[in-house]
């Protein structure tokens, strides 16, 4: 499929540019139909929330409030009257607002505060918040806003009043590209191959939002879904993108054709991005174990968006390779290709040194790396589960200001009231009921509201003496629900926002652990089936938990506690949303897998052909950790721009997605794994041998070409034809006593001696030659006495490799022609470059 894009790659962009304009238009004439409901069911406050919908079908519109506040003398003054009255009356008139309840009505007494300076108008929408018009809007915070004067302030809340206040549509992805790009621009040095991962990310994001767009129209979508879908879809859009332009530019380098590197690109790291994109959708639906309905529409969004961000990759991105060519390089490197010819040396450099330092003190290491994570984790102890509301936004927003005047002028828990939703209960009975709410602990006000006649549903609304996000508001629920209400012995269920989220929470954390259970449960068997170990995914199942613990801490400490929440302008402290756990345990565990895959898979690949743990550790994690680093830094910023969508979930998981891939990728891949890895040893790849018949084979990211079998030094002959001519051995080399070649020896070989710097023999050592095409042609075993022979199929440029045990691997570049090559391998100690 690769190699037909490639060449294709016409009618591939026009299939892909058409889908997503036709996309665009489709979702343009039908617009949204996002859902908000939190609701669970057979729970009080859903009862509760059927109940008053039935009763009050009227009240659909979405609530808004006007609150104004005279710094001297009383709202109720004639000239505080005449300014505020015509605007609500303006208001009123305007097209698509359905009522204005204002406190100068004769039952709006209530609607003063018991100081007279602060009141409060309803403003109630035709529709729900979503479906206001923004300009209208616009129009009734100005017309509000127009009635200030010095001494009379004028703020508005509500959901609609929210939705004026977001940033511009698109801002915190917008910024989120343009930080990837520079990443990506210093990563590559290429402005062709930064924007290649770039596109396919916008447009598998793009198709995605605007599939889940149309989708809203067939189920529940909540709104945040296109949100969370989009940051995930830019991350992973970007980082799988990466994997593959790296890969294919690394096949060009190393003389391969455009279109035979951008197949090899495909055939290793595409199905590892496949792979990968399957494990991050299996983790979002883990969010099905949860059975919430509003999580149903949040796993479609972000599942749909992964596919085709994996789809835009493995199609879009092969003909976005043809088009670009050798191009794909920067300038210096083609001219360096064009004069020094193909580039074969393996990872060098601060991955190689890092690399060899955590070889070399793997218990400091590891000591360090839980320590620190550990620091992280401790405020998770006091994670608290709720919902956020107005009172945590910015302190400069409005519907901030409105919220604070109304608690200051009727108290903490006007901003959440409670409803007592009775049904069929006589007016006595209902009294009663009241009289004894009100002198419960906790409780400001309990009023019973007019029902409409012949409805049979009776509606107390209770005012509790705490704020919403209080744990006394928690508990004054508990209480009601636990005591009161069965004392009264009437079917009465509490209902309002408040409850409804509390609701949530306490449903999300007896969920949780089946959650958690069955996402970790389906991480180990498919890193079980593709690693052929029972260690391997036991350690990843113990870091993923880690890295959760540390980076709910910091959001804990972020959001819950506070800790530089409004200088970052994130709004005032409060607790962490229900559903986000949920969310946040999907995403960071897909996003987990892959770094594990990409790291461990190059580690299992040493491993079956060096049987050398402490050789395939340093080699995996010198060879994945500058591309591991590179992509997590690009998803870090894609997820932290989303502080700037305007909506305190998304930044919430922006964060705690960004601060889980950094503690991730730069402390658990990059130290505390392959720590744990050196200290186990070959436990890691311990798997019982009658497990290893019963498991299917998963080849994650297979070899570029099947390597030849190692055969010892002094084994027969390889065919191959003589060209060229002879080049001298490496610089650094000694010389030592020469081996005859094996009678009947034909084509192109290099033989020599493999030592210490001391001048000790090496046996045992593994010598791979490689062709300028990345092929491996010869791989032996040097002798006890350190003699090897490899042949080539024919003469010109390749890479001769070495490794050995402890000593630090070893590469050159030779040309090979007619005559046998004498070249000698120097093998320093690990940690020691030369």
């Amino acid at each position: 499929m690769a190699r037909w894009c490639y060449r294709h790659r016409l009618v591939v962009l026009v299939l892909w540019v058409g889908a997503l304009f036709g996309l665009g238009a489709a979702g343009s004439a039908a617009g949204t139909n996002y859902s908000n409901s939190f609701s669970l069911p057979d729970t009080d406050s859903t009862h509760a929330y059927d109940l008053m919908v039935k009763a009050f079908p009227e009240r659909s519109g979405d609530t808004d409030t006007v609150v104004w506040r005279v710094s001297e003398g009383s709202v109720r003054d004639t000239a505080v009257r005449e300014r505020m009255k015509p605007a609500l009356e303006e208001i009123a008139g305007m097209k698509g607002v359905g009522e204005v309840a204002s406190p100068y009505s004769r039952a709006g007494a209530a609607q003063i505060s018991e100081d007279g300076r602060i009141a409060y108008a309803q403003v109630t929408f035709a529709e729900q918040a979503n479906a206001v018009p923004k300009e209208l809007v616009q129009d009734v915070v100005d017309t509000a806003q127009d009635a200030e004067r010095a001494g009379l302030r004028v703020e508005l809340g509500g959901q609609a009043i929210t939705r004026i206040q977001e940033p511009p549509t698109g801002t915190a992805e917008l910024v989120g590209l343009a930080a990837a790009a520079v990443v990506l621009f210093l990563a590559f040095g290429s402005l062709f191959a930064m924007v290649l991962p770039l596109v396919v990310a916008i447009f598998g994001v793009g198709t995605g939002m605007l599939s889940t767009m149309l989708l809203s129209h067939a189920t529940d979508v909540p709104e945040v879904a296109p949100l969370l879908g989009s940051l995930i879809g830019l991350g992973v859009g970007i980082d799988y993108a990466l994997f593959i332009v790296t890969r294919h530019r690394k096949g060009i380098t190393r003389g391969m054709a455009p279109e035979d590197a951008a197949v090899t690109a495909l055939n290793t790291s595409g199905r590892a991005v496949l792979f990968a994109g399957g494990t991050v959708c299996i983790a979002l639906a883990g969010m099905l174990v949860m059975n919430m309905r509003f999580l149903d529409g949040v796993v479609i969004a972000t599942s749909l968006t992964v596919v085709l961000s994996v789809l835009a990759a493995i199609t879009l991105l092969p003909a976005l390779l043809g088009v670009l060519g050798p191009r794909v390089l920067s300038r210096r490197q083609r001219r360096g290709l064009a004069a020094n010819g193909p580039d074969t040396s393996e990872s060098s450099g601060a991955a190689a040194r890092w690399s060899a330092t955590v070889q070399k003190r793997p218990k400091s290491i590891a000591l360090v790396a839980v320590v620190v994570m550990a620091a992280l984790a401790i405020p998770v102890l006091s994670l608290r589960l709720g919902a956020n509301d107005q009172g945590n936004h910015r302190e400069d927003t409005t519907t901030r200001q409105a919220y604070d005047l109304l608690a200051e002028g009727f108290g903490p828990g006007f901003n959440g009231p409670l409803q007592l939703v009775a049904r069929d209960a006589q007016p006595a009975a209902v009294q009663a009921l009241v009289n004894t709410v009100r002198a419960t602990e906790g409780v400001a006000q309990a009023v019973a509201l007019p029902s409409p006649p012949g409805s049979g549903v009776t509606v107390i609304q209770v005012v509790p003496t705490t704020s919403p996000q209080s744990e006394d508001t928690d508990r004054l629920i508990d209480i009601l629900r636990g005591e009161v209400i069965p004392q009264s012995g009437e079917e009465v269920h509490v209902g309002g926002v408040t409850a409804v989220f509390k609701d949530f929470a306490a449903v999300t954390g007896e969920r949780l652990p089946y959650f958690v259970g069955t996402i970790i449960a389906l991480g180990f068997l498919l890193l079980l089936i593709a690693f052929r170990s029972l260690v391997v995914p036991l350690t990843a199942a113990l870091m993923n938990l880690i890295a959760a613990a540390a980076s709910f801490g910091v959001l804990v400490a972020i959001f819950q506690w506070g800790w530089g929440a409004e200088a970052l302008g994130l709004g005032k402290e409060g607790p962490i949303t229900a559903f986000l756990p949920v969310i946040m345990l999907s995403l960071l565990f897909g996003l987990s897998m892959d770094y594990q895959v990409f790291l461990v898979s190059r580690m299992h690949e040493e491993w079956v052909h060096t049987k050398d743990n402490a050789r395939a550790v340093l080699v995996g994690l010198a060879e994945t950790s500058r591309v591991i680093n590179c992509a997590a830094l690009i998803m870090i910023c894609v997820f932290s721009a989303f502080v700037l969508s305007g909506d305190m979930e998304g930044a919430m998981a922006g964060i705690g997605l960004a601060a889980a891939v950094a503690l991730d990728a730069f402390i658990l891949r990059t130290a505390l794994v392959p720590a744990a890895m050196h200290l186990l040893g070959k436990a890691n790849w311990w798997l019982p041998a009658g497990l290893e018949k019963r498991l299917p084979h998963l080849a994650v990211e297979p070899r570029e070409d099947a390597p030849e079998p190692v055969r010892s030094a002094a084994s027969g002959s390889v065919p191959g034809s003589a060209s060229g001519s002879a080049s001298g051995s490496a610089s650094g080399s000694v010389p030592g006593p020469r081996t005859a070649l094996p009678a009947g020896t034909r084509g192109s070989v290099v033989h020599g001696f493999v030592r210490t710097r001391q001048g000790e023999p090496v046996g045992d050592a593994i010598l791979t030659l490689v062709s300028p095409g990345g092929r491996q042609v010869d791989r032996v075993e040097s002798l006890a006495d350190g003699s090897y022979i490899l042949s080539a199929p024919a003469g010109g440029a390749y890479l001769l490799a070495a490794t050995a045990g402890v000593h630090e691997p070893w590469v050159r570049h030779i040309m090979i022609g007619g005559d046998p090559l004498v070249h000698d391998v120097l093998l320093s100690d690990v940690g020691v470059s030369r």
